[in-house]
């Protein structure tokens, strides 16, 4: 399901992670647990795709048999394209000023035939080629962005220690938005969102906005809308630590619930002990590395 070797992660000069080798099945619930600054939620980042590691010819990471590390490839290739498109911008603009200054002083030469005919060529050619490479680079850029992020979207899952949900929606809604970013009918969308509610214990709070749910509401949603997808994976970063001891327990237990409903497997960043303990495996990590 999840395959990682030798990743490395550098802030400034500070080694982070320093060649952490890590391998999750299918089905399987992971917590990693650690001394604040072990590089745990740093892990769990890059194994989420929401961070990229150092690159050398040893690392790589797969996620259910997708090499992760080509994906983001394409997103660095983007930030190159970039760089070129600002140049290539800023050349144009310096070329307009100086055709529209030509066409001030010269504006009288103009007139006759073939010094217009040259002036037009000169002006209209390079214009065009750029253009054409503006609508290149676009079409290029949408496509390349939307390949990592759609395979975040419909394999991955996140629940995070603040529920992160949208004030302005109800319960429903928020749980909605993951399948409507991957352009999922409404209609079926919002069946789904309804169904997770319900086996959530949430179908009275349907209709109800953040702010009108208790903390342990908020994350129920915040784990359903993690589900509208379907992903093969649920990663969690401190999930229960901003919730009371019961709340707390009643989401643990949750967790082997959806597990065994749905298949799904779980990796989980916590320095709750009886959560870490729970799990099928339990991994410490110490300095930047796994320990075993």
């Amino acid at each position: 399901m999840i395959h990682a070797k030798n990743i490395h992660k550098f802030y400034d000069q500070l080694e982070v992670l320093k060649g952490v080798n890590l391998h999750i099945k299918k089905g399987e619930i992971v917590s990693i647990v650690g001394a604040s600054g072990a590089g745990k939620t740093t892990l769990l980042q890059i194994l989420g795709t929401l961070d990229k590691p150092e690159r050398n010819s040893e690392s790589s990471l797969t996620i259910n048999g997708e090499n992760v590390l080509k994906l983001q490839d394409l997103e660095t290739d983007n930030s190159k394209q970039e760089k070129t498109f600002k140049i290539i911008t800023y050349t144009v603009i310096a070329y307009c000023i100086l055709i529209a200054l030509f066409l001030l002083f010269f504006r009288n030469k103009i007139e006759n035939d073939v010094f217009g005919q040259v002036t037009l060529v000169v002006i209209v050619l390079p214009l065009i080629t750029a253009t054409a490479y503006y609508i290149k680079y676009f079409k290029q850029k949408s496509k390349k962005d939307k390949i990592l992020s759609t395979f975040r979207n419909l394999n991955l899952g996140f629940i995070f220690q603040f529920h992160q949900l949208l004030p302005e929606f109800t319960a429903l809604e928020n749980v909605c938005i993951p399948a409507f970013m991957a352009n999922k009918p409404k209609a079926e969308t919002e069946k789904e969102a309804t169904r997770l509610l319900h086996y959530l214990g949430l179908s009275h709070r349907i209709n109800h906005k953040p702010s009108e749910l208790s903390g342990g509401e908020q994350q129920r949603v915040a784990v359903a809308r993690a589900l509208i997808n379907k992903p093969d994976v649920i990663f969690a970063d401190e999930p229960s630590g901003n919730l009371d001891t019961q709340s707390a327990e009643n989401l643990h237990q949750l967790f082997f619930q959806l597990r065994d409903e749905f298949g799904q497997t779980f990796v989980i960043v916590t320095h709750n002990e009886e959560l870490a303990n729970m799990a099928d495996r339990k991994l410490i990590m110490v300095d930047g590395q796994i320990s075993n």
